[in-house]
């Protein structure tokens, strides 16, 4: 299976970010976190995904930054929840 296998499905992924993102907006407003951050992170990687289809070098590599920090501060929230 290569990355390019779902690239069929790429407005539905695109649909799918769109409501992680909504999900995550609403999480922060409501103060959860980790349920920003754990909607975040998906919304991340499907973008990544999205930017490597279109090779779109800015959009991938910034949503990389923010999976890198989404990874840690739900690492972070465990470690100090711990």
């Amino acid at each position: 299976m290569t990355l390019l296998s779902f690239a069929r499905y790429e407005q539905q992924l695109k649909w799918a970010a769109l409501c992680l993102g909504l999900l995550s907006t609403i999480s922060i407003v409501q103060d959860w976190q980790l349920a920003a951050m754990c909607l975040g992170l998906p919304f991340c990687l499907i973008w990544i995904y999205c930017g490597w289809l279109r090779t779109e070098p800015q959009l991938k590599y910034i949503n990389i930054v923010f999976s890198a920090l989404y990874i840690y501060g739900i690492a972070r929230y465990f470690i100090l929840a711990g």
